[in-house]
């Protein structure tokens, strides 16, 4: 079988060796994502600036990641998902490392937003080439050990990030996933040999917005991309990036107190990693959706009126378990509804995720200027019971279809 597969009935063990690998390239691009948290003051207090005003390098990161997808995605379908991967594992690996030689924050800035346009090339087309290479029947629980490597950036990144910077300063953290990353990149092209160039394109997907408009005009497409930028609204932008916040002022925890109940969650996902195949099996994809996204609303609802921060450590830990039971479904669901071109799918779902967290980060600030934490909480509660809802009625029980 070739490096990049192309049917999911002739996947064999050897052709999934790479996944570890490929788990670890989604572990530096999370480590990218997350390695500002603790850094901020120290990147400002280097280049003579504020904390306020350095906030822009998380926008820098984020913007580029999500709309460069519109591009990535059909990249992988003509040239290679692998291949495409591969290139931007090691270019991202190379801007990391330029980061640590920034001398202001303009060039810091620009060179974030290389780093999150060349990120964006690493998950989505690991889960489309997952598509390729596994039987659906088996999808979620292989993305699921995917996964394991983004789980354990979220659990690991500040911890370490924030060590590094206090002994050799910021610049060090950065060439350190830098490093981490053309490692990485170095790793899968050894693991996969010659078959990873050999031959020419790896597809017929149409470069341009021809295959997005493919995309659209399958109704199963447009409410699976709909369901995404919810998603992303009520809580990738919406409750997640506020639960510190939550704790440093309503509870007056230290920061680095908020840290650590905040990692919670990927402690929670981790354990997701592991029971996804028995979840799959036995409760089916639509039953995992509704229970996950029941159990959020609740477990939501217990963050707003939780009457001290021990009683908000405990639900973060589930909100990473039960997050994953709904979104988990959603990933696997995104992998085939255009199988003819995976990655432009996943790359578009990826896009809607991103868009959303955008809108729901503004949504959840006004919510939270008028009613406080409890009032926001509550709207991403109501808000993601309603979304799960909506996926169980238009939702089909058949896969791949939405």
């Amino acid at each position: 079988m070739s490096a990049e597969g192309a049917a999911p009935a002739a996947a064999t063990q050897p052709s999934l060796a790479v996944l570890p690998l490929l788990a670890a390239a989604g572990f530096v691009t999370g480590c990218g994502i997350r390695l500002l948290d603790p850094l901020l003051p120290l990147i400002a207090h280097d280049l003579g600036v504020t904390v306020a005003e350095v906030a822009i390098l998380v926008t820098s990161f984020a913007i580029p990641y999500g709309l460069c997808q519109v591009l990535l995605g059909p990249l992988g379908d003509r040239f290679g998902k692998l291949r495409v991967l591969v290139l931007g594992v090691l270019l991202y690996g190379v801007a990391m490392g330029v980061c640590a030689v920034a001398g202001s924050l303009g060039q810091l800035v620009a060179l974030r937003a290389v780093t999150g346009a060349l990120g964006g090339a690493i998950i989505p087309l690991a889960m489309a080439w997952i598509g390729d290479n596994v039987p659906y029947e088996e999808r979620q629980a292989t993305i699921s050990r995917f996964l394991t490597g983004i789980v354990l950036s979220q659990l690991l990144t500040g911890p370490v990030s924030g060590s590094v910077g206090q002994v050799v300063g910021w610049r060090g953290a950065f060439l350190l996933v830098g490093v981490l990353a053309a490692l990485t990149g170095a790793g899968i092209m050894l693991r996969l040999g010659g078959g990873l160039w050999r031959g020419g394109v790896a597809g017929q997907g149409q470069l341009g917005f021809a295959t997005h408009r493919m995309l659209l005009r399958r109704p199963a497409a447009r409410r699976l991309l709909a369901v995404a930028f919810l998603d992303g609204a009520l809580l990738f932008g919406g409750a997640f990036p506020f639960i510190g916040s939550y704790l440093i002022q309503d509870f007056h925890l230290e920061p680095w107190q908020a840290g650590l109940v905040v990692a919670g969650f990927g402690l929670g996902s981790l354990i997701y990693t592991r029971l996804a195949s028995r979840l799959v099996r036995r409760l089916g994809e639509i039953r995992l959706l509704m229970l996950g996204g029941g159990l959020l609303a609740l477990a939501l609802l217990a963050l707003a009126l939780a009457p001290n921060w021990a009683m908000v450590a405990v639900p973060q830990v589930l909100l990473g378990l039960f997050f994953f039971m709904f979104h988990g479904v959603l990933q696997a669901r995104a992998t085939e509804v255009l199988p003819e071109a995976r990655a432009t799918a996943v790359s578009s779902f990826s896009m809607a995720l991103f868009l959303g967290q955008g809108v729901g980060s503004i949504a959840f600030g006004a919510l939270l200027a008028h009613g406080g934490y409890q009032l926001a909480f509550l709207g991403s509660a109501a808000g993601i019971l309603l979304l799960s809802l909506w996926c169980w009625r238009g939702l089909s029980p058949e896969r791949g279809t939405a």
